[in-house]
């Protein structure tokens, strides 16, 4: 079985080769208009939190700096350290035709059992363990972890990618961010002679140069005041498997230089090492910026470029794939009802119309995000147009909203009832329409309009940033602050 690992999340380490793919779980956070997941341990402590020193970071303002511990092992659990806001466990229970929710506040320093699928609010924010995903989608009749091809050029291009996943050939993926090169790159590694070693995915913009320098090649003990211990680095964990260099033409230029000296010579050196290590290991880089001009204007070594250019692979934007997006939505739809222990709905003609006459800038992230939020805002069995939310001036559509008795909710209000949210700093913004804005869907424009303040704040008041940091197009996340009455940073107003 392959083994992998995140960089981005790095946590405690794993035994990767002991965990059945079966059982290998993931962590869900639903914050700041976007879903990030973070592979689990099979076993051990994960921290949460605001702070930067947690196995998993939430930046957002209602977490506090070290909020909550998940156990993992024999059984799950979480443990609440004290926080501010407090960390609630959301739980459904089936009574008759209603769903009733209960909810239940955590006791600081008590451990509290988890069932996969339970719902965990940490202040505002839900967080959710899930069955690890194998790749970001499956349909129905294909192996799982496997992807979904459909469009001729795609299938062309998996076609060529497993001819030279065969080869000892380095690999460079291009394309636009969200459009699929993680997943062709763990493609090209289970089709290769390395399938059984580890899948090592580094995200090169994510770590400042002195961080990466440390956690690519490892350091000796005493190589800098906090070195206590040798680590080895992240190239040596790889031994014998394959290392994805996501986002390759933000490396740094001291680094880029390392880097090439390892490709040459297949060694490495540790930071404050005397002689350098063997290693084996195959390198796949991506990137969505062109290199070529890079190079020539000076930003990327060409010398760096050639040797990780052994073939290059172009995946067309999911824009240029329209008979993808159907079966993409439907494998997404069914993930997120799963989740949320409900059945997968079906979606509307005019929905996958909508869906296709889309453009996606963001691509497949962008996809899966707008499905996710349509699939938590259907009522129903079936998903329609205005659960997409792809007009940029549409509000979120009604959702039944009639008292509940004791904590009853329909299982599509669950995950979209985040819980309070601390009062915005901002003037509150006219009502999007002349209904009452009460209820579940009071609930939804709230919490949207915070996450968008808080972008805004994340982002010192960069719009552009902000609707990236959001995953939606800048003209969508222009038209949400005209519609909630966010006023417009000025230019040169903006925090430093």
């Amino acid at each position: 079985m392959s083994k992998e690992r995140d960089v981005a999340g790095a946590m405690s380490p794993r035994k990767d080769a002991q965990i059945d793919a079966q059982h290998a779980l993931e962590l869900a956070v639903f914050a700041g208009g976007r879903v990030t997941r973070h592979p689990l341990p099979a076993e051990g402590r994960v921290s949460l939190g605001r702070s930067k020193e947690n196995d998993v970071q939430i930046d957002e303002s209602s977490v506090s700096r070290r909020h909550a511990i998940i156990h993992l092992g024999a059984r799950l659990a979480i443990e609440d350290l004290g926080s501010a806001n407090g960390t609630r466990l959301r739980r459904e229970r089936s009574a008759g035709p209603t769903t009733k929710l209960l909810e239940l506040q955590l006791e600081p320093g008590k451990t509290t059992e988890l069932a996969v699928g339970d719902a965990v609010n940490l202040g505002s924010t839900l967080i959710v363990i899930l069955p690890r995903e194998g790749a970001p989608s499956a349909a129905a009749g294909q192996a799982p972890g496997e992807p979904i091809v459909r469009d001729p050029a795609m299938q062309r291009l998996y076609a060529l990618a497993e001819r030279v996943a065969a080869s000892p050939l380095s690999v460079l993926l291009l394309g636009e961010t969200g459009a699929g090169k993680e997943v062709l790159a763990e493609h090209i590694h289970r089709r290769s002679p390395r399938a059984h070693g580890p899948f090592l995915r580094l995200n090169c913009a994510a770590l400042a140069e002195s961080l990466l320098e440390s956690e690519l090649f490892g350091h000796e003990k005493g190589a800098f005041t906090s070195a206590g211990q040798a680590k080895p680095g992240l190239l040596e964990t790889a031994e014998k498997g394959t290392v994805m260099l996501d986002e390759v033409g933000e490396l740094p230029p001291g680094i880029q230089v390392k880097l090439l000296r390892v490709l040459e010579d297949r060694k490495v050196m540790r930071v404050g090492g005397l002689s350098p290590r063997p290693i084996d290991v195959r390198f796949v880089a991506a990137t969505n910026r062109d290199l070529a001009a890079e190079v020539k204007r000076g930003a990327f070594r060409e010398d760096l470029f050639f040797r990780l250019n052994g073939i290059a692979l172009t995946i067309p934007p999911l824009r240029a794939r329209v008979s993808e997006i159907a079966p993409l939505a439907r494998a997404i739809a069914e993930r997120t009802a799963g989740a949320l222990g409900r059945r997968a709905p079906a979606l509307a003609p005019e929905t996958l119309a909508a869906l296709e006459a889309h453009p996606w800038p963001g691509n497949i992230r962008e996809l899966r995000n707008v499905v996710e939020r349509a699939v938590v805002l259907a009522g129903g069995d079936t998903l329609l147009p205005e659960h997409l939310l792809l007009d940029a001036s549409a509000p979120p559509p009604l959702v039944d909203t009639r008292t509940p008795t004791s904590i009853e909710a329909h299982p599509a209000e669950v995950a979209a009832l985040a819980g309070p949210l601390p009062p915005s700093p901002l003037p509150p913004g006219p009502p999007r329409s002349a209904e009452p804005a009460g209820g579940l869907r009071g609930e939804l424009d709230a919490i949207e309009r915070r996450r968008i303040v808080d972008a805004l704040e994340q982002c010192a008041g960069n719009q552009t940033q902000a609707a990236a940091l959001l995953g939606m197009p800048r003209r969508t996340f222009v038209a949400r602050l005209s519609a909630y009455g966010i006023p417009r940073p000025r230019k040169g107003k903006a925090k430093g």
